[in-house]
């Protein structure tokens, strides 16, 4: 239970679903947790119960879509723990209703979807891979998703664009900061059982993918921030540049 000792993580989207799952679990091994959220109530509530079973954590309040939030959120957990070693971008959004095919979905949408879910982690690198440095190296985790794996009837463009560019972007980031001690990989979760998700979760649909996926369930969020835990711990030391997917054999049919 002590994995991440002396380590301080920077989670977004640590409010609810896995960014929450992930901020306990970290908080548990040993990690100070900057919970960092648009919502400032649901940051809040994952501190206290990081708190309630002993860990120690910092809500931080703000847009990862924009710049000088992110940079005030980075600096913040900075001033509070002394250091940064951690890095997992986690937040991201997938609307199936305002995000779907390319003659579908608005400019809108489109700028807004992409913005949270790749520019994001553009402004979560370039601010804190600096502190990383400082730290004598560290861990930095991408979110990305099964959706920049394969087409799927139920279109969501701007989503998959922004999947997609991650990936690269992953790969640049594991070869720019590998002699810093940098390391910087990708997990590619299918359907997982969140908040974010619930409103379209209907019976026919949970149904329609438990029967597609191999191991025959939706995964929880505790599988997928397991998962990160591993790539922020030494555990995975000689690891940078990976992509894990995690979907309970989906992709491997």
């Amino acid at each position: 239970m002590n994995r991440l000792t002396d380590k301080v993580a920077l989670i977004t989207g640590a409010g609810n679903g896995i960014g929450r799952e992930a901020s306990l679990l970290f908080a548990s091994e040993g990690a100070r947790v900057i919970v960092a959220d648009v919502d400032g109530a649901a940051a809040k509530e994952t501190v206290r119960l990081a708190g309630a079973n002993g860990g120690q954590a910092l809500a931080a309040t703000g847009d990862v879509a924009v710049e000088a939030d992110v940079a005030r959120m980075i600096e913040e957990g900075v001033r509070r723990f002394g250091g940064l070693h951690v890095l997992y971008n986690n937040a991201g959004v997938l609307w199936k209703d305002r995000d779907r095919s390319v003659l579908e979905t608005d400019e809108r949408w489109w700028d807004r979807v992409m913005a949270i879910n790749l520019k994001s982690v553009f402004w979560v690198t370039k601010h804190g891979i600096p502190h990383l440095r400082r730290a004598g190296g560290g861990s930095v985790i991408v979110m990305g998703s099964v959706s920049a794996l394969v087409g799927f009837t139920r279109a969501q463009d701007a989503y998959t664009a922004a999947k997609g560019g991650l990936i690269s972007l992953t790969k640049s980031l594991a070869i720019q900061f590998a002699r810093d001690r940098v390391r910087c990989n990708i997990i590619h979760p299918g359907i997982v059982d969140t908040p974010l998700q619930a409103p379209y979760l209907t019976d026919a649909l949970r149904k329609e993918f438990e029967t597609g996926i191999p191991l025959g369930r939706i995964a929880t969020p505790r599988e997928i921030a397991s998962v990160a835990l591993f790539l922020a711990s030494d555990d995975s030391s000689y690891m940078t540049g990976a992509e894990l997917t995690v979907d309970g054999g989906f992709t491997a049919g």
